[in-house]
């Protein structure tokens, strides 16, 4: 069994610049990554994409290419296509890699798994030709190409951002259906003085509107009452603005409301967690320093709460050296600092939280909708499983097998909850969220029955 002072799962921007850190500090560093090559999903690809791609991307993508470098360069054993399914009490990690499994030992754990898209439950979500805006990005990041009737649905800076780059590429989007209204605005209004201190997060999303509106691209605000129509796959985008029925055409949506922090590593752990209702969803319980309800257990990037990449590197390298302090390797001398830069950039958060708040048309679809997909559940299901008595996530799931499929949870575990806590007049932490229990990804027998717990360092990664 390989053992490491600090063991870090995922290869993001938290992921590579804690293990840079580590590595420099004098940390035996051992990196879980199941992507093929470093730079998680914001900086997918970023080792190897086309400079002309690259250059559509913009130069916030092309800042990772330094980190990835920093990070192949720091001494860390790093291993790709490493699927973690399953994080012991002491700290010893399992994955399958390549058709077998194997463990690592670590005296510390950085979960560094990042975010996932807040599920978008609406009718027609399951079509053919429906996807999420992050999907469409991960397209573009790693084969440069999206559709050419592409209809973005939603909120949030990442939709912005991929019509930007969609724009950059030749590909503009058909429309951008918005779902922020003017109360957004009004909320979001009384942040604004905080979110100044950010202010070149400001003049981004200012410069990526001029960008969207001098491509002529159509832009509908305050939509509600959105569906997707289609028999086979998805063939118009279905929505009303200001009492006003609207219809467009198109075999391409992708659909976003924000991101949420990815808590199946730290749910699986037992580590405590909070709801945040300016973010709306639960959150890590962590103290100043990164450091989990679990002694010895850190989490870093936008699996501690969402802030951005900028942020995320930051708190990767708070949460090493923090490590490389506990171990006797550092004074901790620059913590203090890396805390003050961390206050700064997470400045503008408030404002766009509340500009960008999920919908209720999201968070409280209509009874006909699926929200489960893997098993096929609708919201009306879930209502009526709690007027059975179901209290919370975990007793839905065994009147209706919700979250027990391939994703499990993951596409549909806020929703739940959300549905839940409106039907029984609660807040969402009353309510709590689905109970984790390995293995966290789909598992072989096969890869099961090779584990190997004393494989070694002489063993091809």
């Amino acid at each position: 069994m390989k053992a490491c002072d600090l063991a870090i799962i995922g290869a993001g921007p938290a992921g590579m610049a804690a293990a840079t850190e580590a590595a420099n500090a004098g940390l035996s560093v051992i990196v879980l990554d199941e992507q093929p090559a470093p730079g998680g999903q914001i900086y997918r690809a970023i080792e190897t994409v086309p400079e002309e791609r690259r250059k559509i991307l913009g130069p916030d993508y092309a800042h990772g290419a330094g980190i990835a470098q920093a990070f192949r360069n720091c001494g860390a054993t790093y291993i790709p296509e490493a699927t973690v399914w399953n994080i012991n009490p002491d700290l010893s990690i399992d994955y399958s890699r390549h058709g077998g499994s194997a463990q690592v030992s670590a005296k510390h754990l950085l979960i560094a798994t990042g975010a996932v898209e807040r599920p978008t439950p609406l009718p027609g979500w399951t079509l053919p030709g429906v996807t999420t805006a992050g999907a469409l990005q991960i397209l573009l990041k790693a084969h440069g190409g999206v559709g050419d009737d592409v209809v973005l649905v939603g909120s949030g800076p990442l939709l912005y951002l991929l019509a930007q780059q969609m724009i950059a590429a030749g590909k503009p989007p058909k429309a951008i259906v918005e779902t922020i209204d003017r109360e957004r605005y009004i909320k979001a209004a009384r942040h604004l003085p905080r979110a100044l201190a950010g202010f070149g997060y400001l003049r981004k999303g200012l410069s990526m509107m001029r960008q969207i509106r001098q491509a002529g691209v159509p832009r509908f605000s305050g939509a509600h009452d959105i569906r997707i129509e289609g028999v086979h796959r998805a063939e118009a985008v279905v929505f009303s603005v200001g009492g006003k029925a609207h219809r467009i055409e198109t075999t391409s949506v992708a659909l976003h409301q924000g991101v949420v922090p990815n808590q199946q590593a730290t749910r699986l752990l037992g580590c405590d967690h909070a709801w945040n209702e300016s973010q709306r969803c639960f959150v890590p319980k962590l103290d100043v320093f990164l450091e989990s309800s679990i002694e010895n257990v850190f989490v870093a990037g936008d699996g501690a709460g969402i802030a951005g990449a900028k942020s995320a590197a930051m708190r990767g390298r708070l949460a090493a050296l923090r490590v490389a302090q506990k171990l006797g390797h550092s004074n901790g001398a620059d913590i203090r600092a890396l805390q003050a830069d961390l206050k700064r950039d997470e400045a503008v958060r408030p404002f766009l939280e509340a500009l960008y708040a999920p919908s209720r048309d999201i968070l409280q679809p209509a009874d006909e909708t699926i929200v489960c997909r893997c098993e096929e559940v609708t919201a009306g299901a879930i209502r009526r499983a709690v007027d059975l008595g179901a209290p919370g996530p975990n007793q839905v799931k065994s009147f209706l097998r919700s979250g027990m499929g391939p994703c499990q949870g993951r596409m549909c575990g806020l929703a739940v909850s959300a549905i839940i806590a409106e039907r029984r007049k609660e807040e969402p932490e009353a309510i709590g969220y689905y109970r984790l229990r390995p293995p966290l990804k789909p598992l072989l027998l096969s890869e099961l029955a090779q584990l190997e717990p004393e494989a070694t360092r002489s063993e091809p990664l």
